[in-house]
């Protein structure tokens, strides 16, 4: 309740700097639990998360350009764009039994699929992105206070949490748990595991597509590669192998981490192009060599008695 209370009051006394840096902390944290929910909880390790970012951010964009649909309503159309593309990676993949690292090779070719696609195709705007027009309109998703945008990411992120716990204390969220572990003995058990699989990546690829057209709306500009860059994924991952996958407050810890750290790194060497990367790099090595359960999920287990 005390972080709530600090990310409530946080906006109030920031200037538009220190606000702009905590949309973005929200905006990984958002990524980051979409992302936990398929890899932390269900095992399903997703190197292409930009690709269901993409399509949330394009489908969005696109009707709102073109046919005047309001972003809110090409939100929902969004998610579940990226939901039945979950859906059918997912199938595709299940089918022919690819696990570990050859899901994760596959979903990034999903990704990158999609980013060549959208950059060659003149339909979907090509190479030249999406210009968002500018109106002052909340029915538009426009505001002309970015406090406004930060308040909405704030229910999106505490959204996206309370679902995910909602979801890990019932049959789905125990049972991909449980797939995690070990998927012959469960599925031995009863358990439905493809359907919880494609469950968990339906589900997981619409709160990727909702973050997806609030960045589209936010930045107002979005072009392939940026929305559907590696960079995306990665920034999905990252604060939740720092905070702890398959935690509730892992991603949130992590983003709180990693965006501050960024921005120092940017400040102290803003002439080094891609140093993010190479810090994101650093970080997931360490913590996979060190600190497997991440800062979050250590201490859970710490405060449980449990050997780390």
């Amino acid at each position: 309740m005390l972080l709530l209370a600090v990310a409530v009051i946080f906006p109030l006394l920031s200037d538009r700097y220190l606000l702009s840096v905590g949309i973005s902390v929200l905006l990984m944290a958002a990524l980051g639990q979409s992302w936990n929910l398929m890899s932390g909880y269900a095992g399903q390790f997703s190197f292409g998360h930009a690709a269901f970012f993409g399509v949330g951010a394009y489908t969005s964009s696109i009707l709102y350009v073109d046919f005047g649909v309001s972003p809110w309503i090409g939100m929902a159309a969004g998610m579940a764009a990226a939901a039945l593309l979950g859906v059918g990676i997912g199938f595709l993949s299940f089918r022919y039994r690819l696990r570990g690292d050859f899901f994760a090779l596959v979903t990034l070719a999903f990704a990158e699929i999609l980013r060549v696609l959208f950059n060659n195709s003149e339909m979907l705007k090509g190479a030249g992105g999406v210009l968002i027009p500018y109106r002052d309109v909340w029915q538009e998703f426009q505001f002309g206070d970015d406090r406004i945008f930060y308040f909405i990411l704030l229910a999106m992120v505490i959204g996206f949490t309370a679902l995910i716990g909602v979801i890990s204390r019932r049959k789905l969220g125990i049972c991909l748990v449980a797939m995690k572990e070990s998927q012959s003995v469960a599925q031995s058990l009863g358990v439905p595991v493809l359907a919880y699989k494609l469950t968990a990546m339906a589900v997981s690829g619409a709160m990727a597509a909702m973050a997806g057209t609030f960045y589209a709306q936010y930045y107002g500009f979005i072009d392939p590669g940026v929305v559907f860059a590696a960079t995306i994924s990665v920034e999905a991952i990252v604060p939740c192998i720092i905070g702890g996958a398959g935690t509730l407050g892992g991603p949130l810890l992590g983003a709180l981490i990693i965006v501050p750290l960024q921005e120092l790194s940017n400040s102290l060497f803003e002439d080094v192009h891609g140093l993010n990367m190479v810090i994101y790099g650093l970080l997931i090595v360490v913590f996979v060599m060190f600190c497997r359960d991440g800062i979050y999920g250590t201490a859970i287990k710490r405060m449980r008695g449990v050997e780390t």
